[in-house]
């Protein structure tokens, strides 16, 4: 016996407001696990092109007398302003 044929044999062997129960938790339980699929597959992408605008930014790392450290924050959130991100 298959185990669909033995879910089958016990859900035949309940009462119909138990089965409606397992049918409202299955299609809960499914389209739970497809919005999660989508949403992770959406933050992927969004990251992935996140990840791919930021390698083209310039940012000058390095701190010197000329560079101050308030400039180079200002010149850094400047960057990621530009990719969307609200700091």
């Amino acid at each position: 016996m298959t185990i669909r044929e033995i879910a089958i044999s016990k859900i035949q062997q309940l009462p119909e407001s138990l089965v409606q129960e397992i049918i409202d938790f299955i299609t809960r339980n499914h389209q739970a696990k497809t919005a999660n699929h989508s949403l992770e597959g959406d933050r992927s992408e969004a990251w992935a092109r996140w990840f791919e605008a930021t390698d083209g930014l310039e940012i000058t790392p390095e701190i010197t007398p000329t560079v101050p450290i308030r400039e180079y924050q200002k010149r850094l959130l400047h960057k990621y302003r530009k990719q969307g991100l609200n700091l």
